[in-house]
């Protein structure tokens, strides 16, 4: 039977003690496993072959006001007009449709060699934990990736995404380290794996430093809400400033180890792969391993734009994964003179930053061009990052603007 908690704990004893005796791993309904790109045709074919009458619905939202891309759904930038992204326009990076969870059966596992006690966590258990709220960005590492042959001559393998696959919100639940000293952690602990609870078994492997970051927390909310179901309902990892494949959805399990995780996700995708990353100096990895994000910024306006001759107020959006931005500079002609961008607040250390700035269009072809740069000093480079899956692309992005 259930044991919930129905007081305000905390004394580690108490905790493990009513804790440990909670119910087994949730169940989740069986879905289509597609691969891990996303967008690829083995995507695509595997959603196919399931047939409509036997497929389930890829989303729980509506994805009519995204660009939608097989298993995923790209935020239309001009759509947000915000600083904070609304649910309903925040993109959706899966790897198997989104999963239904019953959350009076769902249970979040502690467990593995680092932890001293397994625990057994049920939504209520978790939403009675002290909450840590953050406001801050998340970003897949593919984010441009569908630029790339415009922006390097050749073309990146995996999901096409343009500018949208990046959002900001308000995120609150129980920090990791607060789950984790309830767990009680072995010296000799090395790595947290957090496994999701999707049909693919999405999972990533932190360092234990970062994991106890305070601002690393396992978020139950979103925007104010409970987590909509495309964005991890009802418990997932946010981990600001690095990859967003590390802000597991649908969190089903917490895997100390005391030995270093390898797995999919960190050996053969999320990883550069180039001959500047020679396999041989990564092992057993195929290249240098993507946690960290980096400097970025983009227009909100479609891709290719049309605007009406005359001043424009136009606005973006820019972020840093050691934030906050302290500069955006544009440019009217493709780069070859730059002027300020004023930064709207909130100007907060994990979000991202608005930026706006007004243009007089006069008709004929454009190019417009941003550029930021973050509070310790790193700009958005003029030479891309190359790698054959695209990953970090954050060169200076033209934008092409036709007036008139």
């Amino acid at each position: 039977m259930k044991r919930r908690i129905e007081t305000a704990l905390f004394t580690r004893r108490d905790f493990v003690r009513a804790a440990s005796v909670g119910p087994a791993a949730a169940w989740l309904a069986a879905c289509d496993r597609a691969g891990d790109a996303g967008s690829s045709a083995e995507a695509d074919a595997a959603l196919a072959a399931a047939g409509e009458a036997e497929r389930p619905p890829r989303w729980a939202k509506d994805p009519s006001p995204f660009i939608q891309r097989t298993l995923n759904l790209e935020t239309r930038l001009e759509l947000v007009d915000g600083f904070l992204t609304p649910n309903e326009l925040f993109f959706v990076r899966n790897h198997s449709p989104t999963p239904a969870i019953d959350p009076g059966s769902y249970t979040l596992r502690v467990e593995g060699d680092g932890a001293e006690t397994e625990l057994r966590l049920d939504l209520s258990t978790l939403e009675s934990l002290p909450q840590h709220t953050i406001t801050a960005y998340l970003e897949c590492a593919g984010n441009w990736r569908g630029l790339y042959p415009e922006l390097t001559g050749t073309r990146a393998s995996g999901g096409q995404w343009t500018t949208g696959a990046v959002g900001c919100a308000e995120w609150s639940g129980p920090s990791l380290t607060t789950i984790l000293d309830l767990a009680g952690v072995r010296p000799e602990t090395v790595d947290v794996n957090l496994v999701g609870l999707d049909g693919s078994g999405f999972e990533r492997a932190m360092p234990l430093a970062k994991a106890r970051d305070p601002d690393t927390i396992i978020a139950l909310r979103m925007n104010g809400e409970p987590l909509p179901a495309d964005h991890g309902f009802p418990a997932r990892s946010v981990v600001p400033g690095w990859s967003g494949s590390n802000s597991i959805k649908w969190l089903g399990s917490i895997q100390l180890s005391t030995e270093k995780v390898w797995n999919r996700n960190n050996t053969s995708s999320y990883v550069l792969i180039g001959d500047d990353w020679p396999e041989a100096d990564y092992a057993p990895a195929q290249g240098g391993a993507i946690n960290e994000l980096v400097v970025k910024s983009a227009l909100a306006l479609p891709r290719p734009a049309q605007v009406a001759p005359g001043s424009h107020v136009l606005h973006g959006f820019a972020h840093a994964p050691a934030g906050p931005v302290s500069a955006v500079e544009w440019s009217p002609d493709g780069g070859a003179t730059w002027l300020e961008a004023e930064i709207v607040d909130p100007i907060l250390p994990l979000a991202w930053q608005r930026f706006e700035f007004e243009w007089d269009a006069t008709p004929g072809a454009h190019t417009l061009v941003t550029r930021a740069t973050d509070a310790t000093g790193n700009t958005q480079p003029d030479d891309p990052l190359m790698n054959e899956k695209g990953y970090l692309l954050n060169v200076p992005l033209p934008h092409p603007v036709q007036v008139g």
